[in-house]
């Protein structure tokens, strides 16, 4: 079964300051599906350095939703771009997909 996201991390990060998780919380539903489409345009575009990149960005959402699992797979997929190879793309995107599912929940 896949990691859920959730918001530990923020809680945490917050200190018990609602209005401090919520702006958070708000920034990473704004720009995470720009990040996404980013992502999805450089992989369509077949650049795979630039794809690293937006999967470096991705990662740190990626984390702040408490999927450590999650992160290590991006963090061995941003690498395998670097080297030209987009093994774990499946895995990846599987991630964002349950990312989106959850920011359009919550």
């Amino acid at each position: 079964m896949m990691e859920q996201p959730n918001l530990s991390y923020i809680n945490s990060m917050s200190g018990g300051e609602k209005a401090f998780g919520k702006r958070l919380l708000a920034i990473i539903k704004k720009e995470f599906p720009l990040e996404k489409q980013v992502y999805f345009d450089n992989l369509n575009s077949g650049n795979h350095q630039r794809t690293a990149q937006n999967v470096h960005k991705l990662k740190h959402k990626i984390s702040i939703l408490g999927l450590v699992k999650s992160y290590d797979v991006a963090t061995r997929y941003e690498e395998n771009l670097r080297n030209n190879d987009a093994t774990l793309q499946k895995e990846f995107e599987a991630i964002l997909l349950v990312m989106t599912d959850y920011l359009n929940k919550v």
